[in-house]
């Protein structure tokens, strides 16, 4: 049994230690400030929309992958009608803070984990009533690509389909070589991060077969033959 003093020795370090943690963990402040929202599709990430804190624009977001939803690099058009004098039209890449800066608005608008819808009603609120009475806002974005490479018979660049998976992207490229190692396909996202794939295993089963998003890089190893 542990003596008087020892077990205020105890005490008296335990709530120190706590203190300590309290006061580095409450050191960092993020860039930016995530909200989260139910997803639509089953297969995506829930939906998170990075807003600015402290006046930060110029960090890099973490944004989940989704088919519909923004990312930086996509190229964004954004056209005006319905009034005698509208803004020119716009076109500009979403950039890697995530936000744009469209026509005659004093603040940059945050993109990136936005549907093209989401965007194009926060735009007409943005221009309408404050600087027009009536004004119609279009957002549309360039074709979506996937990069499929390695041991398939047509690599390059596919148009992106909505409910693309690793095995559709392949069959686009025109399948398999007969040296492609179907046990080991790598599939590299837009946010950087890699999956694997057994094709075998997906043939099979679906649900081992992954969905494939736009931009994203599908790597076909070359298999070992002996």
């Amino acid at each position: 049994m542990m003596s008087l003093p020892s077990v205020s020795k105890v005490l008296f370090v335990f709530p120190s230690s706590l203190a300590a943690v309290l006061i580095l963990t409450g050191c960092h402040t993020s860039d930016y400030a995530f909200t989260e929202g139910s997803s639509t599709n089953n297969t995506a990430a829930a939906t998170v929309s990075a807003q600015p804190v402290n006046g930060a624009t110029n960090a890099t977001i973490d944004l989940p992958l989704s088919s519909e939803r923004l990312v930086p690099g996509n190229k964004v058009t954004i056209t005006f009608s319905g009034n005698p004098t509208p803004p020119p039209k716009h076109e500009e890449k979403v950039r890697e803070d995530g936000f744009i800066s469209p026509p005659l608005l004093t603040k940059p608008v945050m993109a990136a984990g936005k549907t093209v819808g989401q965007l194009q009603e926060e735009l007409h609120s943005l221009y309408v009533p404050d600087q027009f009475k009536s004004l119609t806002v279009t957002v549309s974005t360039e074709e979506r690509m996937v990069y499929v490479g390695g041991e398939v018979k047509n690599p390059g660049p596919h148009p992106y389909l909505p409910g693309m998976t690793v095995l559709k992207a392949i069959q686009a490229a025109g399948d398999f070589t007969e040296y492609g190692n179907r046990r080991n396909v790598t599939v590299t996202r837009v946010n950087g991060r890699q999956e694997t794939v057994n094709c075998n295993k997906a043939f099979k089963d679906a649900r081992y077969d992954k969905p494939v998003y736009p931009d994203d890089r599908v790597q076909v190893k070359r298999r070992i033959v002996w």
